[in-house]
């Protein structure tokens, strides 16, 4: 059987430590933190369809709207005090200007519903004007520090006794019935957690990729993989490259 089958045993939720704060993981690929009633979502890359057809590559353009609904959905699911959105939000500085009129009546209930905080990222250096809610480089929540890039990779800087980031898209491949699947996941080791995109059409990297070196503790890593209806929870030994 397919470590990714269907059981049920395996939840649409798993629920951890990370630097001593409780932190519940949905299969949307959004983490909250219940003690803060804080829902942090990463790497939406909003408008990342127009942003491609601006240089003549067409995508069906319903990323934007996909990704929307989905943390609609999850909004009213965990009803936070605080929404985080952990950096690339868009896929570009211009991403803002060019939501239609639908998508901008979401994001602006979504954001006005609660306080909001845009963390900057790679693809989105600055918090546009045309979006509601507060724009910065990190954010604290007691020991854990949230940011776009994590401390030790290239372009993070290091800080914080534990970390919350986005950034590497993170993804697993496992291997079953002589075939490899490979889904997106949330990678800790108790003390630094790493998001997985959020966004409709990112891609994902595989978490034995050079670029994850050294962030983690590898005996006390964990991968939270998204299956199809649930998460798997694999020590980083039993998967695949």
């Amino acid at each position: 059987m397919s470590p990714l089958a269907n059981s049920a045993e395996a939840p649409l939720q798993v629920w951890c430590q990370i630097a001593g704060k409780t932190a519940v993981l949905d299969r949307s690929g959004a983490l909250y933190m219940p003690d803060d009633q804080v829902l942090i979502v990463s790497d939406m890359h909003l408008e990342k369809g127009t942003s491609w057809a601006k240089r003549g590559i067409f995508l069906p353009p319903y990323d934007t709207r996909q990704t929307l609904a989905t943390l609609a959905t999850v909004m009213t699911q965990y009803q936070p005090k605080i929404l985080v959105f952990l950096g690339d939000s868009f896929h570009d500085a211009g991403g803002p200007a060019r939501l239609d009129n639908e998508a901008q009546d979401v994001l602006l209930r979504v954001c006005t519903s609660q306080e909001t905080f845009w963390i900057t990222g790679n693809h989105d250096p600055e918090k546009s004007d045309l979006l509601a809610g507060n724009g910065c480089t990190e954010l604290g929540l007691g020991a854990v520090r949230l940011v776009h890039i994590p401390s030790g990779a290239v372009g993070g800087s290091v800080g914080g006794t534990g970390e919350i980031s986005g950034h590497l898209h993170p993804a697993a491949s496992v291997v079953g019935r002589g075939r490899a699947v490979k889904r997106r996941c949330f990678v800790t080791d108790g003390k630094r957690m790493i998001l997985p995109a959020f966004g409709s059409y990112t891609g994902g990297l595989n978490i034995r990729d050079a670029a994850f070196e050294g962030l983690f503790d590898r005996k006390s890593t964990i991968v939270h993989i998204i299956g199809d209806q649930q998460i798997y929870s694999l020590p980083l030994s039993m998967l695949g490259r």
